[in-house]
């Protein structure tokens, strides 16, 4: 039976996962309470998820998209 060759090789899925990994992190960074017509909560201006949540998401998806280009070492046994 001949072996089919997978586009990804096992480091390109750990890259993707960590890459996953970090990209919600940033999301879950920036979730939080809202506010309401009876309470404003000022921590929707916070610098956290202004500034570092949105770099964290932005860089998670940089390190995805370098685990689908990394090209995956072929073993030529014939």
């Amino acid at each position: 039976m001949h072996n089919k060759e997978l586009a990804f090789g096992p480091l390109n899925y750990i890259v993707l996962a960590a890459g996953i990994a970090i990209a919600v992190i940033g999301l879950i960074m920036m979730s939080g309470n809202g506010t309401t017509e009876e309470a404003f909560n000022p921590d929707i201006f916070s610098d956290m998820r202004i500034k570092v949540a949105p770099i964290t998401t932005l860089l998670g998806f940089i390190v995805v998209i370098a685990a689908i280009l990394i090209k995956p070492k072929r073993n030529n046994k014939e």
